[in-house]
């Protein structure tokens, strides 16, 4: 079978026993990293060299099928360079290869930044969706940053250094100043630090510069109190006494959170 294994996050001390011993008896290993992996075995005393099969981004594609065929016959470890394959991290591929080949997959549990940031954000864990990297390009970090402002569930991102200042930036204009985040740094290391506040003073506090693994937590949209069809009506209604279609939509979407855009084409679509 396949066997995805969770790896520390930063902390050597949270790897399990099981990562261990599977570590220990493995005798193929598909590694984001080979170089990685080698001095994950040297950092936990394990003597066991296994096979190393180099998966990553670049060609996990090509790689996926050998690699289902070997788990024909023997257990597969398969390791990204911290937390859970598949997460952010090479694996997704192999795994649907994998359950289309009927060869079995199972996993380790063990450390995962998303959740562990979750955790110690202080913001709701009771519903949240996980949005991966953030996107590079400003434009593009903005639309779907847009496409969001509505999300009533708390959201988690991940993001370079060098780019959380502008990201958190952005986050604000889509999300609202007062929008509450946190920034999770260097999370279960020596020097984890954990910022909270609103989008705003966070973004303040990321322009003199942060280092380290990063991830940063979005408290979800508060909950609206006009349900979608009646702020479509109020928008008719404003339309009817004189107001432009789009002023209407935008003044509607201010009074109810909901998207002056969608307010606008559904308005339009009832108007014919």
């Amino acid at each position: 079978m396949i066997i995805l294994a969770a790896t520390p996050i930063g902390n050597l001390g949270d790897a399990s026993r099981r990562l261990v011993e599977a570590l220990e008896e493995a005798t193929i290993v598909a590694a984001e990293d080979t170089r990685t992996t080698q001095r994950l075995l040297a950092a936990l005393g394990i003597a066991n060299r296994p096979r190393l099969i180099a998966l990553h981004d670049h060609n996990e594609k090509e790689r996926a099928p050998e690699i289902v065929e070997l788990a024909r016959e023997q257990d597969v470890l398969v390791l990204s360079d911290a937390g859970m394959p598949t997460v952010s991290d090479p694996g997704y591929g192999l795994v649907a290869a994998a359950a289309a080949a009927g060869v079995d997959v199972t996993a380790i549990p063990g450390p995962s930044a998303v959740v562990t940031a979750l955790a110690v954000s202080g913001l709701p864990t009771d519903r949240f969706t996980f949005e991966g990297f953030v996107a590079r390009k400003a434009g593009e970090r903005g639309a779907a940053f847009r496409a969001l402002s509505t999300e009533p569930r708390t959201m988690v991102f991940f993001e370079a250094p060098s780019r959380v200042a502008a990201t958190l930036a952005d986050m604000a204009a889509a999300f609202g100043d007062d929008r509450r985040g946190a920034v999770c740094r260097e999370l279960t290391k020596l020097h984890e630090e954990v910022a909270r506040g609103t989008l705003a003073e966070l973004a303040s506090w990321a322009e003199g510069g942060v280092r380290g693994e990063l991830v940063i937590v979005v408290e979800g949209a508060p909950a609206r109190g006009v349900a979608f069809p009646d702020a479509v009506t109020q928008v008719l209604e404003l339309v009817r006494g004189g107001t432009r279609l789009k002023e209407a939509a935008a003044e509607v979407s201010g009074l109810t959170g909901h998207s002056s855009r969608e307010l606008y084409q559904a308005a339009l679509s009832v108007r014919g």
